[in-house]
């Protein structure tokens, strides 16, 4: 029965113990959460270089309001996007933060 009694409060405190560490995000508004899908931004600019190596653009583009002004920068791209486009092509395409690195999806010639 002594034995039975100690167990008690132990099983307890390891349910609490779990139960602290498998709190959902939307219970902890300070935790990170990873479903959110990255915001993407409108990007207008021109392809100044390519650098097939790490799979990237490095891009002139416009202001983006609210974002940051015009500047050069480098982004990550897909492979298709380093066959399609080359150094000087205007483009469009939405800009998100991935991680550390900046990337360009749906990334258009620009008219």
């Amino acid at each position: 029965m002594k034995l039975r009694l100690l167990t008690r409060p132990f099983a307890l405190l390891a349910f609490l113990a779990l139960a602290a560490t498998t709190t959902h995000a939307a219970d902890n508004p300070a935790a990170p959460i990873a479903e959110t899908a990255a915001k993407r931004h409108a990007l207008r600019g021109v392809i100044v270089a390519i650098d097939a190596e790490k799979s990237a653009f490095r891009v002139r583009h416009e202001a983006i309001p609210g974002v940051m002004g015009a500047m050069t920068m480098q982004f990550k791209v897909d492979a298709t996007a380093l066959k399609t486009f080359k150094a000087g092509d205007p483009i469009t395409a939405l800009m998100s933060r991935q991680g550390t690195a900046w990337a360009l999806e749906d990334i258009k010639p620009a008219k």
